[in-house]
């Protein structure tokens, strides 16, 4: 039984972490993403006080469903997943777990947060993706992303709006692609196809 349990969630999970500016490239890199890939996308994007309305604007932009994360909500693949402002996302047994944001002063962490945990309760691919964003919030998670097997990508600075977190991701030393939005479309295509064995 657990064998079985283990198989449905070993695909790609994709982290997509940015702030600022982070709105154009979700939209470019969404664009670009067939709908039947097999993998998750989880766009962890910083909102302390504003509620987020990604899960409104984004299903323009794919053929996805788009969907606004709960306590529990069961990680699917060939779904788009919004974190919710004022928390911290974690994974565990397969599904969300949402716990109050651990900073909630200064430059906030999501990003870091939900890769380490990633890490630690994900059997599948690991692909984290930085873009335009204030500050470096993702960064400190990237080396153990490429650790763990997965792969990191960074979106190229000078097609940021924002090229705050890109520069410092690129700065980790644990990037192994530098990318525009579409070139980050392209790479996660290939990535997906070949954990499929195609």
């Amino acid at each position: 039984m657990k064998a079985i349990q283990k198989t449905a969630k070993d695909f790609p999970v994709v982290c997509v972490g940015g702030s600022a500016g982070g709105l154009e490239a979700y939209t470019r890199l969404l664009k670009k993403l067939p709908d039947n890939m097999g993998v998750a996308i989880v766009i962890v994007n910083h909102l302390r006080t504003v509620a987020t309305q990604l899960h409104e604007i984004l299903p323009r932009y794919t053929g996805m469903p788009v969907e606004l994360i709960t306590e529990k909500l069961d990680i699917k693949p060939n779904h788009v997943f919004i974190i919710p402002e004022k928390r911290d996302l974690h994974i565990l047994e397969g599904e969300f777990r949402l716990k109050p944001i651990s900073k909630p002063w200064g430059w906030p962490d999501v990003i870091t947060v939900f890769m380490k945990s990633m890490i630690n309760n994900w059997d599948g691919k690991l692909i984290a993706v930085i873009v335009s964003g204030y500050d470096s919030d993702g960064s400190d998670a990237l080396c153990g992303i490429k650790e763990a097997g997965g792969i990191t990508i960074a979106q190229k600075p000078e097609t940021a709006s924002q090229p705050d977190m890109p520069e410092s991701a690129i700065a980790s030393g644990c990037i192994d692609f530098i990318l525009s939005p579409e070139g980050i479309a392209k790479e996660i295509v290939r990535i997906a196809k070949v954990d499929k064995g195609q």
